[in-house]
C-alpha cells in the first residue's frame, strides 16, 4: 500500500489530506478482510476477494454510521488500490473492480444571500475577541466570499503573498493552478489584519493567517467563528465557510458573470460542478446558453 500511496502522490498530485484518506479507507478494508478470514493477507489472496466479502464490509461500515457518500469514497479508494495491484503486480480482483457503492443522495449547496454574507463578515469583525483575531477572521471570510477561495486555499496563503496583488495565483485541488482577481475590499481586509497581528513576519512558518499562539491558523477556528456569527444573526446551519464560496459563484452569475469564467475562477474541472455550485436549473442554464450563442 505504501508504494500505491507514493504513486498517487507523485503521479496524480493528490493532496496530503487525500492521501491520508486513501490510507485510512484501504487500511480499514484490509483490516476487515484479515478479521473476516482469520489470518494475515498475502497480495495474491486479495485476488480472491468476492462480492459476499465486499457486501459484508460495506454492511459493517454502514452499521458503524458511515454515510453513503463516505462509503462510496472508501470503495473508490479500495478500487483504486486494486487497480494499481493489477497494473503493478499483475494481481487482478474482478469483483472489487466491478463493485458499486450505495447511491448517495444529491446534496445541493445553499448559498448565503448577499446581505447575509456581508452581515457574517461584519459580525466576525465585531466579535468578542482581540482586535487582531476579529480582523483576521473577517479577512478570511472576505477572501472566501470575495474571491471564491476554498478555506484551505485561503489558509495556505503566506506572508510573502501580502500585500495581496490584484491577481492571486492559487493552487487548488490536485495541484491545479488558477488565477483569481482580488477585490479591493479583500486586500483592505488583509491589510487591516496585518496592521494588528502581534507576531513578526517569520512567525507561523510563513503563514499569512495565524492562530492565537502564532502558529498557522486552523480551519476549525474559522468554522467555529462562522457558527457563532450565524447563530447571532439567526442564519441556518447551512451558512458555513464553504457556503460563502457557493455565494461568490451564485452572486457573480446573477450579476451577469459568464458561467465558463466562473468555472475558471472556482477551479472546477467540469462545468456541471459549477452548475451545481451556482444552483442553476436546466431552464436557467439554457437561457444563459442562448444568450451566449444566439441563433443567426
Amino acid at each position: 500500500m505504501v508504494r500505491w500511496l507514493a504513486q498517487a502522490s507523485a503521479v496524480r498530485g493528490a493532496a496530503p489530506a487525500t492521501i491520508e484518506a486513501y490510507r485510512h479507507d484501504v487500511a480499514g478494508f484490509l483490516g476487515f478482510l484479515r478479521d473476516h478470514r482469520g489470518g494475515p493477507l498475502s497480495a495474491a489472496a486479495l485476488a480472491q476477494t468476492g462480492q459476499p466479502e465486499l457486501r459484508a464490509w460495506m454492511a459493517r461500515e454502514r452499521a458503524r454510521g458511515l454515510s453513503a457518500r463516505s462509503l462510496r469514497r472508501a470503495l473508490s479508494a479500495v478500487r483504486g488500490f486494486h487497480r494499481w495491484l493489477g497494473e503493478a503486480e499483475g494481481i487482478e480482483a474482478p469483483a472489487v473492480l466491478a463493485a458499486r457503492g450505495p447511491r448517495a443522495p444529491a446534496r445541493l449547496p445553499r448559498p448565503v444571500s448577499e446581505d447575509g454574507a456581508r452581515a457574517l463578515i461584519a459580525e466576525a469583525e465585531t466579535a468578542d475577541a482581540p482586535d487582531w483575531i476579529a480582523a483576521r477572521d473577517a479577512a478570511v471570510l472576505t477572501l472566501l466570499y470575495g474571491c471564491g477561495l476554498r478555506i484551505s486555499e485561503a489558509l495556505s496563503l503566506r506572508r510573502a503573498d501580502a500585500p495581496l496583488p490584484e491577481v492571486l495565483r492559487i493552487r487548488g485541488k490536485g495541484g491545479k493552478e488558477r488565477l483569481v482577481p482580488v477585490l479591493p475590499a479583500a486586500r483592505a481586509a488583509v491589510d487591516g489584519y496585518l496592521e494588528r497581528v502581534p507576531y513578526p513576519e517569520t512567525a507561523g512558518d510563513g503563514a499569512l493567517f495565524l492562530g492565537a499562539r502564532g502558529g498557522p491558523l486552523s480551519p476549525r477556528l474559522i468554522q467555529l467563528r462562522m457558527a457563532e456569527a450565524r447563530a447571532r444573526l439567526g442564519l441556518p446551519a447551512t451558512a458555513t465557510p464553504h457556503a460563502l464560496r457557493h455565494s461568490f459563484a451564485t452572486h457573480l452569475l446573477k450579476a451577469g458573470g459568464d458561467l465558463r469564467a466562473i468555472q475558471e475562477l472556482l477551479g472546477h474541472a467540469s462545468l456541471s460542478t459549477t452548475q451545481v455550485y451556482t444552483g442553476l436549473d436546466e431552464a436557467r442554464l439554457m437561457e444563459i446558453y442562448e444568450k451566449a450563442h444566439p441563433r443567426a
